[in-house]
């Protein structure tokens, strides 16, 4: 079900599609819900970041329980939010390097000093 509500009723197979239609139309809450879910992957794929203000009012508006803790949430640090759902730059190279030094760092951990650690690193 959670894959449905991420899709627009007329993108699903006729079955599925209906199937959702009168779900939605049973509970309002949920076709609201759906909305916002849909809205705001639009927001991630189409890096709408300037948007997502707009977003975080609809969605406190509507006072969707599971999604107005997390859409006050992003509030927190706005200007990083908005960065990272508009800008194309990703720290997946950094957070990768960070993480396999980590991953060094546990293996050695108890049996090897600094210098030792620092020799595994540049190593590897």
């Amino acid at each position: 079900m959670t894959g449905w509500l991420t899709r627009h009723p007329t993108s699903l197979n006729e079955e599925d599609g209906a199937a959702l239609k009168d779900l939605l139309a049973r509970c309002p809450e949920l076709d609201t819900a759906a909305g916002h879910i849909r809205d705001f992957g639009e927001i991630l794929t189409g890096r709408l970041g300037a948007t997502h203000p707009t977003w975080i009012d609809a969605v406190d508006t509507s006072q969707s329980p599971g999604l107005t803790g997390f859409a006050l949430h992003l509030l927190r640090d706005l200007d990083a939010v908005t960065a990272g759902l508009s800008l194309e730059w990703r720290s997946g190279g950094t957070e990768d390097a960070v993480n396999r030094i980590k991953k060094i760092k546990r293996q050695l951990y108890g049996i090897a000093g600094f210098e030792r650690l620092r020799r595994m690193i540049l190593l590897q």
